[in-house]
């Protein structure tokens, strides 16, 4: 709460960056090409993967009669047939974060080059890339908004593994086991463990990509989260800016981001995003989460 509040009464920040970077149109050049291409290949699944997870419905009914019924194996049967197509699925969402942090990597690495003299350089110039890294956060929250509230998810994992030990343990043929064996079931688990997956992966990933490029100072890193941070802030602050968007759906898109990258932010930060010294305006950052109070402080 301390740090909070000096962040609060905090002016002395320097001049935040003030262009208008196109989440809606921005096309990538011909220096940006490559990067994009590879990018967007992980993109263009996305789509899907939330909209398989918004369909998820888990086997909740077939778990529970099966449990009630030790003796009937019939309805075991049921349940395992009804929870091992569930669990290819959750094998496909956990498969597709690893995806996903390479993606990023791809774009940190591009962002954080000597290509230009400083992020906002970078962000104003491969707008298409910045508009990349947006659509990886904006992702990010959404699937983890979904799976927080599915718990169907890790119980459906959990029955499946119980299951699995206890036909190993009587020597019963498993089928999907050699799909999801014991080794990838606890990755999964861990990553399905987790409240919000998908941004601890992101989180994780970012903390990779500076370790194994020491080469590059951190601040290269963490001012291309706190520059983006301040550009989505200004967009949404700004009238000229807003009346250029041309869904409102985008102002919930800008406010994502700006969460997104904000907690990207404190997470590989040595001192964090909530300290006076921080390049963040925080202050302003919560202000424009009264835009919408629902998306930004369900996070915080």
């Amino acid at each position: 709460m301390g740090n909070l509040l000096k962040v609060l009464t905090c002016t002395d920040l320097e001049q935040e960056p003030n262009f208008f970077l196109d989440f809606e149109n921005a096309q990538p050049t011909e220096a940006e090409r490559e990067t994009w291409d590879e990018v967007d290949v992980v993109l263009k699944d996305a789509l899907a993967i939330l909209d398989e997870l918004q369909a998820y419905k888990g086997a909740g009914q077939e778990i529970r009669e099966a449990i009630q019924n030790p003796n009937d194996e019939a309805l075991q049967d049921q349940a395992w047939a009804a929870v091992v197509p569930l669990v290819g699925k959750l094998k496909k969402f956990y498969e597709f974060s690893q995806r996903l942090e390479a993606a990023l990597h791809s774009l940190l690495r591009a962002l954080t080059s000597e290509t230009y003299d400083d992020p906002t350089q970078h962000l104003e110039r491969e707008q298409a890339l910045a508009k990349q890294f947006a659509e990886i956060l904006h992702f990010t929250l959404c699937f983890d908004e979904l799976k927080m509230t599915n718990p169907a998810i890790q119980n459906d994992f959990s029955y499946y593994r119980r299951t699995l030990s206890r036909m190993r343990i009587n020597n019963v043929p498993a089928e999907g086991e050699n799909e999801v064996n014991n080794e990838l079931a606890n990755r999964i688990s861990l990553f399905y463990a987790d409240a919000t997956p998908m941004l601890k992966t992101l989180s994780d990933g970012t903390t990779k990509f500076v370790s194994e490029n020491k080469n590059l100072p951190i601040e290269n890193t963490t001012d291309v989260l706190s520059t983006m941070a301040s550009v989505c802030k200004v967009m949404l602050e700004t009238p000229e800016y807003r009346s250029r968007f041309s869904s409102e759906e985008t102002v919930s898109f800008c406010l994502r981001v700006m969460v997104g990258v904000i907690i990207l932010y404190d997470y590989v930060h040595p001192v964090g995003a909530f300290v006076k010294s921080s390049k963040i305006d925080m202050k302003g950052c919560i202000k424009c989460s009264e835009i919408s109070h629902q998306i930004v402080w369900k996070v915080f």
